[in-house]
């Protein structure tokens, strides 16, 4: 009797799973900060990934990033609004933006809004979907950014002109002592 519950069993779960299933659109979001420092007025550029992993195309999907406020970043290039008639099943999308923020501090990178529909038809399920949050990153004075990684060039020439007294001192001394021991050297011959 035991056996027959068992195998009794396993056909259910057999039978449950190979069910058709509805394909349907699913989309993964990546937000992603290529910089690797961000600096006050230096462009940060923010990458957007959109993968359809579903089994279904995805319709008239909206990007939507309300992280950087118009006050403290301006949009150099690209938009934060994008929308794409399709995503087809198991290819991607990617999507650039690149902004410059006006101060420094920390900030907070949250996520992008992105929504899609499951199929074209007018009364389609509308799904909502949140990108990955890059989380908290803190934005260096342009100054500082500067002084840390900037090549010194007017550094290197003062450093150099502080070196010269000292190496063309002694120079000059053995330069004159040795011509004045080469002229008594040929005035002894």
């Amino acid at each position: 009797m035991r056996i027959h519950s068992i195998i009794l069993l396993g056909l259910c779960c057999t039978m449950t799973l190979a069910q058709d299933r509805v394909p349907e659109a699913r989309l993964l979001c990546l937000k992603k900060v290529l910089n690797r420092y961000l600096v006050e007025n230096r462009d940060v550029s923010i990458d957007y990934e959109l993968y359809n992993v579903g089994d279904a195309t995805a319709v008239d999907v909206q990007l939507k990033d309300r992280t950087f406020p118009p006050t403290d970043f301006d949009v150099v290039s690209g938009s934060l609004e994008a929308t794409f008639p399709k995503i087809l099943p198991n290819t991607n999308i990617t999507h650039s933006v690149v902004v410059r923020p006006n101060k420094y501090g920390m900030f907070n990178f949250t996520a992008a809004e992105v929504e899609y529909k499951l199929s074209e038809a007018a009364n389609a399920e509308v799904r909502h979907s949140l990108t990955t949050e890059p989380g908290q990153g803190g934005i260096m004075p342009e100054v500082e950014f500067e002084r840390r990684f900037s090549p010194h060039y007017l550094d290197w020439v003062v450093f150099l002109l502080l070196c010269m007294p000292s190496l063309l001192v002694p120079f000059l001394l053995y330069n004159s002592s040795k011509s004045k021991y080469e002229n008594l050297a040929k005035k002894a011959k």
